[in-house]
């Protein structure tokens, strides 16, 4: 494990668990689901799921910035929200952010609660 890089920037929120906000290993970055906490303040950002959705991404830029990276690094996204009709919303938001000729592959999954129970969690798989 001598190759195991924590990541960590104050310009995302930091963890409020016992995880990291990623992990490289080698050339390959492994994140943690962000949620739209502000990182200044720790406060959610619920506005509506735009803004909300907007400051996940926020956050994650931040993490991949920390590792060197940028989106088009981002080789897998997973997607979790509580209600599929916010999907279009959400994915508009997702896709500005990427180079659609070079999107990563990913799944978007409905699930019953997430963490202080936000709209949307997003992790993501980068290598350099």
């Amino acid at each position: 494990m001598s190759n195991k890089k924590i990541i960590f920037t104050d310009k995302a929120p930091a963890p409020i668990g016992p995880y990291n906000q990623a992990v490289l290993m080698g050339n390959i970055l492994y994140t943690s689901g962000q949620i739209a906490l502000h990182p200044t303040t720790m406060e959610l950002v619920l506005d509506d799921i735009e803004t909300e959705t907007k400051q996940v991404m926020e956050n994650m830029k931040a993490v991949l910035e920390a590792a060197d990276m940028t989106f088009d690094n981002v080789v897998k996204t997973s997607i979790f929200i509580m209600n599929m009709g916010d999907f279009a919303i959400i994915n508009n938001v997702y896709g500005s952010y990427f180079d659609e000729k070079i999107a990563p592959a990913r799944e978007t999954v409905q699930v019953a609660c997430l963490p202080k129970n936000v709209n949307v969690e997003i992790s993501m798989i980068a290598m350099k």
